[in-house]
């Protein structure tokens, strides 16, 4: 079928509705302020523009996942070394994905000796030219800096601060290369770009990702926690185990919505315009609407041959 021909003119419309609150580009804001909440013993929520960034504070120093766009790395060092009474610099950073607003600063980090891990697909996408069509933009290169030092396949644990971090590699969802770090000790996982809370997720098609991976991942996820549970999501507020399943439950639904109408003939440029009703129409105030959510799951689905 044509089913890509109008994912990308389905997107080309959709576009124009809006524009990504600092998401995957430059920050544009006055004030560069880092908001700090404490999640529980030593951890703690960092937001600056991008992604949620969560800090692990103590003896063995400073270990952050993720850490924003460049230009906040300076009020990020602020924010550091307020809560540590130090230089504020994170001796590791854990990337959960390669998109700059979660990778942003790690060159300015990289230059103060911080240690960056990552899934190998990161460094790859990281090393090399890519071109995000669903914003139309060709990302370069990152510096050598930047890049991080130390990889792995499935996965890695850090033992950091008296817990031990399981670092899981879960791909074909939000991208080919994003990992899920849970603070096993803390009882703590940060979900990275693979939970947008209250909101249809960006699912990046041409970095790998799938919405059918994405929400397999999920319940894999969910599998794996408890309702004590704190979930960091990678944009929004923290949340609960019951919060993500309703997020789960969002995705298995509005996907059989799509594929059942597509079986009855219609094509996705349709269904978007139809909607997908009442229900489901407060997930699309974020930075992805509806229309762009059909398409990201239109796209996911198999063709026929």
């Amino acid at each position: 079928m044509h089913r890509h021909f109008l994912f990308s003119a389905l997107l080309c419309l959709t576009l124009t509705a809006f524009k990504p609150p600092g998401v995957f580009g430059n920050s544009s804001d006055d004030e560069l302020s880092i908001k700090v909440t404490p999640i529980q013993a030593n951890l703690y929520l960092l937001q600056g523009r991008g992604g949620n960034v969560v800090a692990s504070i103590g003896d063995d120093g400073i270990l952050i996942i993720d850490d924003d766009y460049a230009e906040y790395a300076p009020a990020y060092q602020e924010a550091l070394g307020e809560l540590t009474n130090s230089e504020g610099v994170p001796r590791l950073i854990i990337n959960t994905h390669w998109h700059g607003d979660h990778t942003g600063s790690n060159g300015y980090w990289g230059e103060k000796g911080s240690v960056i891990l990552a899934n190998t697909q990161v460094y790859a996408r990281m090393s090399t030219q890519q071109h995000m069509a669903f914003f139309d933009r060709t990302v370069e290169p990152s510096p050598a800096i930047a890049l991080p030092m130390v990889t792995y396949g499935d996965a890695i644990e850090v033992r950091f601060n008296h817990d031990t971090l399981k670092v899981q590699h879960y791909p074909n969802g939000h991208t080919d290369g994003d990992s899920i770090v849970f603070f096993t000790g803390e009882n703590v996982v940060h979900m990275g770009d693979h939970y947008f809370k209250d909101v249809f997720p960006f699912v990046d098609i041409g970095s790998g990702g799938n919405v059918l991976g994405f929400t397999a991942n999920i319940e894999a996820v969910l599998a794996l926690i408890d309702d004590n549970t704190v979930v960091v999501p990678g944009h929004g507020s923290l949340a609960t185990k019951a919060e993500l399943q309703s997020y789960h439950d969002m995705l298995v639904t509005t996907t059989q919505m799509v594929q059942s109408q597509l079986a009855q003939g219609k094509t996705i440029e349709a269904i978007a315009k139809t909607g997908l009703g009442e229900r489901w129409q407060s997930w699309g105030d974020g930075f992805i609407s509806e229309a762009s959510w059909i398409a990201f799951i239109g796209s996911s689905l198999p063709t026929a041959p």
